[in-house]
C-alpha cells in the first residue's frame, strides 16, 4: 500500500504508535500492511496490543516493540436475538476502556516521544499534542432501526472528530466494498481519506489442492458455535478441507482422524496466503478485513455472518447482490450442499 499524501511528519525515524482494536483478529491483520509501509519509510514503529492481538502481530513483527494495553474483551451471546442485549450490557465496560486508554496514551507519548498515533477503531487513542489518525470502515454503524443508526453514528462521530483525520480502507467511488458503512450521507467534520482496501495478502498463481478452506474468526461464543457446526459436518465429507480455527494463542491441537481434513489453530500471513490461494473455495465470516483479503485474492467465497452482527449481515447481503460472494445464514449452513 501507499500511505496518503502529506502523511510525512518529520521524516525518517519519527516514532509512530499503531493500535488495533481487539474485537476480532481483523483489526490487527489490516494494520499489517500499514506497519510494513511505515517500516519501509524508516519510521520507528511501536505497537499497542492486548494479549489477543499481540499473539498475532508479534509473529509478523518480532523485531518491533510491543506496548501492553487492555483489550475491550467483548463477548457475544449464544443467540442472535440476545446479541444487542449482550452488547448494551457491556457499554459501561467499553466506556471505562476508552477513558483508560486515553489516560494510558498520554503517559506513553511522553515516555517514548511518540509523534503520531494510528488508532484502528480505538476511540480513546487521540491526543491534542500529536497528529492522531482514526482508521475505520464504519462511518455508518448498522442497526435494526434507522433512528438507532443515527444515534450510533452521532456518538461515533463525537469521538472521530477529536482526531486529526480519518482513514477509510475502501475505494472512494461507487465501486466500493462496504457500501453505506464507508460512504455515509454525512461525513465527520475532520478530513476523511479513502486509502483503498487494506490486505496483508498477495495474489499469485498456485495449484489448487483443497476443495475448501474454512477460516474461523470473531468473538466467543459464536466462533466456537460455528466451529462445532463445521466439525460435525466435516465427518460426512470426502472432500479435501483445511480448517483454520483463528486461535493464535492456543497450543493444544484439535485431533482429526480424517486424512482428507487438515485442522490448524492459526496460520501466519505467508502460510494463510498460500492456503487460500490453494483452495477452490473460501468459507468464512463476512468481517470487513476478510472481505478485503478475498477481494485482492479474487477467490470464490461463501460468507456466513456472525448471527445478530448487523455489520456482517449487511456486508454479506450487499456483496451477494453485487455478485461478489454467496451469503448463507449460520443456522442454514450445510457443508455438503455448499461443496
Amino acid at each position: 500500500m501507499k500511505l496518503p499524501k502529506n502523511f510525512n511528519i518529520k521524516g525518517n525515524k519519527s516514532c509512530v504508535l499503531v493500535a488495533p482494536l481487539d474485537w476480532g483478529l481483523g483489526h490487527a491483520t489490516r494494520c499489517i500492511p500499514i506497519i510494513e509501509e511505515l517500516i519501509k519509510l524508516n519510521y520507528t514503529v511501536l505497537i499497542a496490543a492486548s494479549k489477543f492481538t499481540e499473539a498475532l502481530l508479534k509473529n509478523e513483527f518480532p523485531q518491533l516493540t510491543f506496548l501492553p494495553i487492555d483489550g475491550y474483551n467483548i463477548t457475544y451471546s449464544k443467540t442472535k436475538v440476545g446479541l444487542w442485549i449482550k452488547l448494551i450490557t457491556q457499554l459501561p465496560k467499553i466506556a471505562r476502556c476508552i477513558k483508560k486508554e486515553k489516560k494510558w496514551l498520554q503517559q506513553i507519548i511522553e515516555q517514548y516521544n511518540i509523534e503520531l498515533i494510528i488508532s484502528d477503531n480505538r476511540p480513546g487513542l487521540y491526543s491534542k499534542q500529536i497528529k492522531s489518525i482514526y482508521l475505520t470502515h464504519q462511518l455508518t454503524i448498522k442497526a435494526n432501526f434507522s433512528f438507532i443508526e443515527r444515534h450510533l453514528q452521532k456518538l461515533h462521530y463525537k469521538f472521530i472528530n477529536k482526531f486529526t483525520e480519518c482513514w477509510v480502507p475502501d475505494y472512494e467511488g461507487e465501486n466500493n466494498l462496504a457500501g453505506d458503512l464507508s460512504h455515509p450521507k454525512i461525513e465527520p467534520t475532520i478530513p476523511v481519506k479513502y486509502i483503498n482496501p487494506l490486505t496483508r495478502f498477495i495474489r499469485k498463481e498456485m495449484p489448487v489442492i483443497y476443495d475448501a478452506a474454512i477460516i474461523l474468526s470473531g468473538p466467543e461464543p459464536q466462533r466456537t458455535i460455528f466451529e462445532n457446526i463445521i466439525l460435525a459436518q466435516l465427518k460426512n465429507t470426502t472432500k479435501n478441507i483445511i480448517l483454520v480455527r483463528g486461535l493464535p494463542q492456543h497450543k493444544s491441537i484439535l485431533n482429526c482422524s480424517q486424512p482428507n481434513v487438515v485442522i490448524c489453530n492459526f496460520l501466519a500471513t505467508d502460510e494463510l496466503n498460500r492456503v487460500m490461494l490453494q483452495s477452490s473455495l473460501i468459507i468464512s465470516r463476512s468481517g470487513y478485513s476478510t472481505i478485503m483479503d478475498l477481494e485482492v485474492l479474487e477467490k470464490k467465497a461463501v460468507l456466513v455472518p456472525t448471527p445478530g452482527q448487523t455489520e456482517q449481515e449487511y456486508l454479506a447481503k450487499l456483496l451477494e447482490k453485487k455478485e461478489h460472494f454467496i451469503f448463507i445464514n449460520q443456522h442454514e449452513f450445510n457443508l455438503q450442499k455448499i461443496l
